[in-house]
Parts: C-alpha cells; sequence; structure tokens
C-alpha cells in the first residue's frame, strides 16, 4: 500500500468553557443527553473518505489517520467513526430570477433533501433561510421537517440573490441546539448556482465567519446543462474551504448517452429533447443522486479532536493535512482553521 497525504480539515473550537452546551434563545429540541467535555483550544477535525469511484470508506481506524498542524504531528485525543451523528442542518435556497428554467424541479429537490435529513429524530435539527433581494429567516431551528417543506412548497423565485448574507445569517442569527458545534455538528447545504448580487456581506467574511463556527457547506448547483455561472466559484470556495463539495445534477444530463451529438434535431443537437419523459427522467435521476451523494456524505464523517502542541497563536490561519495509510482514497476537509476567538 502506498500511503498518499492529503489535507483535512479543522476549526479551532473558539470557547473559553470546558462544556459544548450553550444557552440558546429557545431549545427546540428540549431536554438532551450530558454535555460533551471539550478542553479549551481543542481543535476539531471532520474527515470525508471516499475510493477512487465515490464510494465511501467507513471501515478505517484511528490508526490509519496522522494529524500535522503547519507541519508537526499532532496526537489526536478523540475518535469517532459512527454513521448518523447528530447534526444541524441549514438549508439555504436560492430564489432569485436565475432559478425560475428549473424551479419546480429544485423546488421538489430541496423538499426530498428535507425529509432525507430529518427524519423526525429529535438528534437532527434544521432550519431554512431562503435568499433573494434580502436574505430570509424562513423557519427557525426545530426537528420537525414538515415546517420547512411546507415553507419551501410556497416559495417562488423573483429578484436577485444574497447569498453572503443568507450564509452570515446562518451563522449569526438562529435559535441554537444544546451541544453545538461538537454535537450535533453544523452543516449547511446551498441549493443555488452560487451567484451573488444583493449583499452587504462579502465573500472573504462569511467564508472566515463559517470556518470560527465549524461549519460545513455543501452545494447542490442548479445551474442547467451547457450553461455556467459567475458564481460557481463562489459555491466552490465556500464548499471545498470547509471541507464539503458541490454537486451538479443537471451539468452531467448527457454522460451516459451515447451520440448525442449527432443527432440532429431543431432544439439542438441532443438525443434527450426538452420537454420529453426521457429529459425529465435524466434530470429527476440526476437530482436524485446528487442528494443521495450530499446526505450520504453528511451521516457519514470521521470525527477527531487534537489539542495543538504549540501555543503560538501569532499566525491569523494554521494549516492542517492529514495522512491516510491507503492507496487511492479522496479526503475532504477544510484546509485550515483560525486561532483564537472571532
Amino acid at each position: 500500500m502506498t500511503r498518499r497525504t492529503l489535507l483535512a480539515s479543522a476549526c479551532l473550537f473558539p470557547l473559553g468553557a470546558q462544556e459544548t452546551q450553550q444557552p440558546s434563545p429557545a431549545d427546540p429540541l428540549g431536554q438532551l443527553p450530558a454535555p460533551i467535555r471539550v478542553a479549551v483550544n481543542e481543535v476539531i477535525v471532520p474527515v470525508t473518505v471516499t475510493d477512487d469511484k465515490g464510494r465511501f470508506v467507513s471501515d478505517l481506524v484511528q490508526d490509519d489517520f496522522k494529524i500535522f498542524e503547519e507541519g508537526r504531528q499532532q496526537k489526536i485525543i478523540h475518535f469517532n467513526r459512527e454513521r448518523n451523528q447528530p447534526v444541524v442542518v441549514g438549508f439555504l435556497l436560492d430564489l432569485s430570477n436565475t432559478n425560475r428554467l428549473h424551479w419546480k424541479v429544485f423546488q421538489e429537490a430541496a423538499i426530498d433533501l428535507v425529509n432525507t435529513l430529518l427524519p423526525g429524530d429529535k438528534k437532527y435539527a434544521g432550519y431554512l433561510i431562503t435568499y433573494g433581494n434580502e436574505a430570509e429567516l424562513g423557519v427557525n431551528t426545530s426537528s420537525d421537517p414538515e415546517k420547512i417543506m411546507e415553507k419551501i412548497r410556497k416559495s417562488k423565485p423573483g429578484g436577485g440573490a444574497a447569498l453572503f448574507d443568507a450564509v452570515h445569517m446562518a451563522c449569526t442569527s438562529r435559535d441554537l441546539v444544546k451541544g453545538e458545534p461538537i454535537e450535533p455538528r453544523r452543516i449547511i447545504v446551498i441549493i443555488g448556482d452560487g451567484h451573488d448580487t444583493a449583499s452587504k456581506k462579502t465573500l472573504d467574511e462569511v467564508s472566515e465567519l463559517a470556518h470560527r463556527n465549524l461549519v460545513t457547506i455543501y452545494g447542490i448547483s442548479t445551474v442547467a446543462f451547457g450553461f455556467s455561472s459567475d458564481g460557481e466559484k463562489n459555491l466552490m470556495r465556500l464548499a471545498e474551504e470547509t471541507g464539503g463539495r458541490v454537486e451538479y445534477p443537471l451539468n452531467r444530463l448527457y454522460k451516459d448517452v451515447s451520440g448525442y451529438l449527432s443527432t440532429p434535431s431543431d432544439e439542438g443537437n441532443y438525443a434527450l429533447k426538452v420537454g420529453t419523459g426521457g429529459y425529465a427522467s435524466e434530470i429527476s435521476k440526476g437530482i436524485f443522486n446528487s442528494i443521495a451523494a450530499v446526505s450520504g456524505e453528511i451521516t457519514t464523517q470521521y470525527i477527531m479532536r487534537y489539542i495543538p502542541d504549540s501555543s503560538d497563536t501569532g499566525k491569523l490561519k494554521r494549516n492542517i493535512h492529514v495522512e491516510v495509510g491507503l492507496a487511492n482514497v479522496i479526503i475532504r476537509h477544510r484546509k485550515f482553521y483560525y486561532p483564537g476567538t472571532p
């Protein structure tokens, strides 16, 4: 077996207390188990490992990992590989004009995703933020998926896109669940094309805020086949820097169709013609696969923690990488963390 050096994710737990329990404006989940005790300055490292075909590698043990901070190996003091760990998921839904073309399709996709990630168990919670000209907290933190799904059903696209303000709102303006961000972990799923035309906040601001709040961001892109969006780089940066990834369900419609460029038709050289059952079926298949990939990754992560062996906090950001003792694996991660409090 060859050893492959890969980057991993981490973010410094920025609280001075020894417990992860936090007071919140409301406790939407009621009584939860006793708090997990976390040492001051602990670094938390969520890691996703897949093989070269995208299948999750879920049977690794602590000895398979080595964590390095600024080139110095660190001692792992906590390791967890349990499936279906508690999470708080923020669903950020793009209501801008650019999503009118396939709005009904992505509206149903958002509902399916909520239904998948919030099965009604109190250890899973979620909230909805919609964004057009402004970001709006549509449904506050709750374990009830029906509240979120009903709001999505009533939503309609129109106007600009305040994506960065929506990410900022997700980090600052909702009810917290006891135990965040250790257990449950914090996840954001953006369903949109990544462009921003109306935010007061900047990409740099919300990227740092997401890191400091231990948020992992995923994206389900609404960019249609054959098109591109200036905002794709925004979506990619937010996801990749925080340890998530972006799915493109509409950009792979024809990857398994042979000869589509050699099939003449008035509306274009496509074997799957717009408006036909085959076209609609491929769209549904692509979105279903994207939902399965994102939901599977959120619930299948390794969680590790360590205390840095250096007290030097002079650097604004500290780089982290992980070595995994397996060949041909892919790992997703945050690329750095911010020491100290915001």
